[in-house]
């Protein structure tokens, strides 16, 4: 498994490590001599600035307080004076996070882990990296995590989910097994797991799952899980109603809207389809289906430029997706971008022989650039992928073959 995940953290207490820098007291008394200095600058319009303590006292208060920006603003003036001071930056970090700026707390986490490296502060820069939707690198700290504290549920939980993000469902299944065994009532980690099953194809076993979360009573999530296991079998026609009744009883499930966009599309309604998918984005920007399918098509009306940024967002949850570097590729293909289209197809046929479409538009792009016998080759390639598949499916209608344009 290349990736493992993390859950949340929890503000960090101020200041057991204060006494390496600087020994005061909340309670120390001023002395004499300090407080005719005080008296001096409040003559003079001026007054004192406080201490390190009462900096960082105040910034905890602040940021227990939900006053955000004067906790960064504190927080930022006493690391100033000491930078060393891993647990204030880890703070800063949770601050920054609450505020939304989620790239200016995975620079303070990373600076706190290289002073002191720590477990709880890499669980928040992994949570960090999750909430900027950066699943790859959110992936490799939670690994992290999960490696030095296996019994860590919520890190565990947050590992599988981006593994279900990422499409990666059997890394996901390995570690949700151990914990279904070990908390079977759990229904959280029950639905992760059915999921899990579910999207890997094992479907006799999430039923299983499926009949465990049933008997605890009508949910969305049962409806959700029915309706992936029925579009598993191929029966898009039956997932629809369960798809439907999730989004219905869940607006806000996870999931659940780029699912019924999908058995809305194979079903042939395209119009509520691309509706269902923009739902799913209104709720997850970096939803992979509906990314991955507005763009799409978009693609197929032409509007390559509009296409892009959606197929980018799939890209950056799934960087190694077949289907999105296919779709990129046509995009290129339609610009012009002949040469880049032709590198992209090479690697992707490359990495997956069997991908019928990847190999008519290679054979396409050959044949633009007067390349013909590597359209040849390619173009008997889905000849003879075709007739295999005839062979398997007598009533299939005409060849692939015949959509190449020399």
């Amino acid at each position: 498994m290349d990736h493992r995940r993390a859950g949340r953290r929890k503000l960090s207490r101020p200041f057991s490590f204060l006494s390496q820098h600087v020994r005061l007291s909340a309670t120390a008394v001023i002395p004499r001599t300090s407080l005719y200095i005080f008296l001096a600058l409040a003559l003079c319009g001026q007054t004192p600035q406080p201490s390190p303590q009462d900096l960082l006292k105040e910034a905890v208060a602040f940021h227990q307080q939900g006053k955000l920006a004067e906790a960064i603003q504190d927080y930022t003036k006493f690391l100033s004076m000491y930078p060393d001071a891993a647990q204030v930056r880890s703070n800063l970090g949770a601050a920054l996070v609450a505020s939304g700026d989620y790239q200016k707390a995975i620079e303070q986490y990373t600076i706190a882990l290289k002073t002191k490296p720590d477990n709880a502060v890499r669980l928040n820069l992994a949570l960090a990296y999750y909430k900027s939707a950066e699943y790859v690198k959110a992936s490799h700290e939670l690994t992290l995590v999960h490696n030095a504290d296996p019994q860590n549920l919520k890190a565990t939980m947050l590992l599988a989910d981006c593994d279900l993000r990422q499409g990666q469902n059997k890394d996901a299944i390995d570690l949700l097994k151990p914990m279904h065994r070990a908390l079977p009532e759990d229904m959280g980690i029950t639905y992760l797991l059915g999921m899990s099953l579910l999207r890997d194809g094992q479907i006799a076993e999430g039923q299983v799952v499926i009949d465990q979360i049933m008997s605890k009573g009508d949910s969305p999530e049962v409806h959700l899980l029915l309706g992936t296991a029925k579009m598993s079998a191929h029966e898009y026609s039956e997932a629809l109603p369960d798809f439907q009744k999730a989004v219905e009883m869940n607006p806000d499930l996870p999931g659940a809207w780029a699912y019924y966009g999908q058995a809305l599309f194979v079903t042939g309604n395209i119009e509520a389809s691309r509706k269902a998918f923009l739902k799913a984005l209104e709720r997850d920007p970096t939803d992979f289906q509906a990314n991955l399918n507005i763009g799409a098509m978009l693609r197929l009306d032409q509007e390559y430029e509009k296409a892009m940024p959606y197929l980018r967002r799939a890209e950056a949850v799934r960087p190694n997706e077949t289907a999105v570097q296919y779709q990129i590729a046509l995009v290129k293909l339609a610009e012009g971008k002949v040469e880049e289209t032709r590198a992209s197809l090479e690697s992707i046929v490359k990495r997956e022989p069997s991908f019928l479409e990847a190999h008519v538009s290679l054979a396409t792009v050959y044949y633009r650039e007067k390349r013909k016998q590597d359209g040849d080759r390619e173009r008997a390639i889905v000849q003879k992928m075709n007739e295999e598949s005839q062979a398997k499916q007598p009533g299939a209608l005409h060849s692939e073959a015949e959509k190449i344009g020399k």
